[in-house]
C-alpha cells in the first residue's frame, strides 16, 4: 500500500494541461501523428501505475486507470478515464483503451497486443475463459496482431491450457457484445457484426463477415471470404465463398456480393458458380455421393484447373476430415 500511495504521489508532479486534447477520440480513419518523441508522456494524478510498469514515450494516462505491476505500454498508447490493465499484458504502440476497458488477468501467461489496436468502451479482453476444462495455475494467452477495432462491450477470453493460445490476426472489425471464447483462431480482415458469438476453438480464415446475433458452435470453421446471414445457428462448417443463414444454418449460394467487392474477376466467379452447380445442384445429387461429385469436378478438364474452384473443393474435403463436423446442411436443389 505504502509504494501504490508513492507512485500516486510522484504521478500527481506531472502536468495536468493539454489533457483533453492528448487523448483524441480513436477512429478507423487514422491519420498521421506526431512523433512520441514530440508528447511527453502524460499520467493523470488520479491514476494508480505500478511503479514496475513500463511505460512507452509519448503514452497519456487518463483519471482513474490502473496500470498493473507487469504492464508494458509501448509508445503512444492512450488509456482514457477508467480503463485498465492488469497482468503480464504488452501493448504495442499506439493502442487505445476507451473508457472502462479491461485488458488482461491476473493469471499466470500473457495478453499480447500488436500496434494501433483500438479496445471499445467497456470491452474486456484476456480475461480468464469460460471454460471448466481450466485448471487454477494454467498458463493461458491471448494473442492479437495490428490495426483492430473491438467496440463496446465485446469480450475475448485467453487460452483455456497452456499448449493453445486465442489468436486474432489483422485488420478485424469486431463490433459491440460480440463473443470470442477461449482458443479461437481468427484471421486477417474479418468483420463480425454485433453479438456474433464464437464459441470455444472455432477457426475462423480471411475476410469473412458476419451478420448480426449469430451463434457458433464449439471447433466449427468458417472459411474465407463466406458470409453468415443475421439470427443464424452455425453448428457445422461454413465453406470457402459460402453464404448460409437459417436458424439453423443451411447453404444458400455463394457470397456474390462479397467475392466482387473483393476483388473477385468475372471469369472467377462465373467458374464458382459453375463449380456450386455440380456439387450442390446437380441432377445425380441423389445417385452419386458427395465425395463422388467433388472427385468429378477435380477431374473437369476447364473447372479442376481453375484455383479458386480448387480451393473451394478442397474446403469442403477438410471439413470431412477427422475431428471435423462437415459442412453446414444444404438442399438437394435440381437445376433440371
Amino acid at each position: 500500500m505504502n509504494s501504490l500511495l508513492k507512485i500516486r504521489r510522484a504521478i500527481g508532479s506531472f502536468p495536468l494541461q493539454r489533457f483533453s486534447t492528448a487523448l483524441t477520440y480513436a477512429s478507423n480513419e487514422r491519420t498521421p501523428e506526431a512523433s512520441p518523441l514530440e508528447n511527453p508522456t502524460f499520467i493523470h494524478s488520479s491514476a494508480v501505475v505500478h511503479p514496475n510498469a513500463f511505460i512507452g514515450q509519448g503514452v497519456s494516462i487518463g483519471p482513474f486507470c490502473t496500470v498493473g505491476s507487469s504492464a508494458k505500454l509501448g509508445n503512444g498508447c492512450q488509456l482514457y478515464p477508467g480503463s485498465h490493465i492488469f497482468g503480464n499484458t504488452e501493448l504495442g504502440e499506439r493502442c487505445v483503451l476507451m473508457t472502462g476497458a479491461v485488458v488482461g488477468d491476473e493469471l499466470p501467461g500473457h495478453t499480447v497486443l500488436g500496434h494501433n489496436n483500438i479496445i471499445g468502451h467497456h470491452a474486456v479482453v484476456g480475461v480468464k475463459c469460460q471454460d471448466m476444462k481450466y485448471k487454477p495455475g494454467d498458463e493461458c494467452f491471448l494473442h492479437i496482431g495490428d490495426n483492430n477495432e473491438i467496440r463496446e462491450h465485446a469480450s475475448i477470453h485467453q487460452s483455456s491450457k497452456s499448449s493453445d493460445r486465442t489468436i486474432i490476426g489483422n485488420n478485424n472489425l469486431i463490433m459491440g457484445s460480440c463473443h470470442i471464447a477461449h482458443d479461437c483462431n481468427i484471421g486477417n480482415n474479418n468483420i463480425f457484426a454485433n453479438d456474433t458469438l464464437l464459441a470455444g476453438h472455432v477457426i475462423v480464415e480471411d475476410y469473412t463477415h458476419t451478420a448480426g446475433a449469430i451463434v457458433v458452435h464449439q471447433f466449427c470453421h468458417i472459411g474465407s471470404f463466406s458470409f453468415i446471414g443475421g439470427g443464424s445457428v452455425v453448428s457445422q462448417d461454413v465453406p470457402k465463398y459460402a453464404m448460409v443463414a437459417g436458424e439453423r444454418a443451411e447453404l444458400r449460394g455463394l457470397n456474390l456480393e462479397g467475392l466482387r467487392r473483393h476483388g473477385f474477376t468475372a471469369t472467377e466467379i462465373r467458374s464458382l458458380r459453375m463449380a456450386y452447380r455440380k456439387i450442390f445442384m446437380s441432377i445425380n445429387a441423389n445417385s452419386v455421393g458427395f465425395k463422388e461429385r467433388l472427385a468429378e469436378l477435380e477431374q473437369d478438364k476447364e473447372l479442376g484447373k481453375i484455383p479458386v474452384v480448387c480451393s473451394m473443393v478442397q474446403s469442403l474435403r477438410d471439413s470431412f476430415a477427422e475431428n471435423r463436423r462437415g459442412i453446414c446442411k444444404f438442399r438437394h436443389w435440381n437445376d433440371s
